[in-house]
């Protein structure tokens, strides 16, 4: 059987092939491997030592928590104390649970009402200043979140300057005590906390979109308004979803914010309750039960986010 020119030229091409694949392979898995390494140490080895220690036991005599590290052997002695947390007699978490989701929406809420102008604006119409306009939004970045918080502490607390300008534009006639366990004053430092993430996320989605769907929108006769329904928002929605994601499942979680904006009982969210249970020794083990939990919960919407992530890449390839 005699092969032609074209397939003799092609075979040794053809048994090439899988060896460079291999190797290319092999280059972008050591690429990958101090993001593997990181994630391992600092990601999955504590969460492995939490899972240890809620599974655990306390020891009578010291009331410190002793993690089991064979997970055979684990526990649901304090998964139960956690959910007697929630249900029974002794239940006080619900109401602190409930009033975290409220928080979390309206701040999520909040932020996407800002975010969203601000990035189609850099995205859109900031042209050769895009790069400024960006870089003065991610500019909290450059400063650590409790530095921001301390600056918070002082333009809120009773002589700041922003009862100084409410009073002087006459919008109250006495300082507010911003300070004292006010729930406005918790979810707007949510809001301030976590928005440049959101405006990032929206950005990146936004200047992707082809300006010259948009022009062609135009052209078949769409006004500024139904291009943006028709065009701009379905395209615009995977980065809204993500976005939305990414900013309020770490709201849920936080607890520096209220602490530091409130302290009040009043303005307790669930991170609160998991950071008071961490700082007790006798229920250390408690808390990273409710930790667990808590992970638990926001799983379905991590997976959400996972899939969404995977079908708008396909969508986009």
């Amino acid at each position: 059987m005699s092969l032609s020119a074209t397939e003799i030229a092609q075979a040794p091409k053809n048994r090439t092939e899988p060896a460079g694949r291999t190797r290319l392979t092999a280059g972008w898995a050591l690429v990958a491997l101090p993001g593997m390494l990181w994630l391992v140490f600092l990601f999955l080895v504590p969460l492995y030592a939490v899972l240890s220690v809620a599974g655990g036991h306390l020891n009578a005599v010291l009331s410190t928590p002793e993690p089991t590290w064979n997970p055979l052997q684990w526990e649901m002695t304090n998964y139960i104390d956690v959910y007697h947390l929630f249900v029974g007699p002794t239940a006080f978490v619900g109401p602190i649970l409930l009033r975290t989701m409220i928080y979390v929406v309206i701040a999520a809420a909040i932020s996407m009402a800002v975010a969203f102008p601000a990035a189609y604006f850099v995205a859109r119409f900031a042209g050769r200043r895009k790069v400024l306009f960006l870089g003065l939004l991610i500019a909290p970045f450059w400063i650590s979140f409790m530095m921001r918080m301390l600056s918070w502490i002082d333009l809120l607390q009773t002589n700041g300057y922003v009862n100084r300008v409410l009073m002087a534009v006459h919008l109250t006639s006495q300082p507010f005590d911003w300070l004292g366990g006010k729930s406005v004053t918790v979810i707007l430092g949510l809001v301030y906390g976590y928005i440049p993430y959101l405006i990032l996320v929206l950005y990146a989605g936004l200047d992707r979109i082809d300006q010259r769907l948009l022009e062609a929108g135009r052209d078949l006769g769409l006004s500024r308004f139904e291009t943006f329904r028709k065009v701009t928002w379905p395209m615009a929605r995977p980065a809204v979803i993500t976005g939305l994601l990414i900013t309020a499942l770490p709201m849920i979680g936080d607890y520096f914010t209220n602490q530091m904006l409130s302290g009040s009982v009043s303005t307790s969210m669930i991170g609160n309750v998991v950071d008071a249970q961490l700082r007790t020794p006798s229920l250390q083990a408690q808390g990273a039960a409710l930790a667990v939990c808590l992970l638990v919960v926001l799983l379905p919407a991590i997976a959400f986010y996972v899939w969404h992530a995977k079908r708008s890449g396909e969508m986009v390839l």
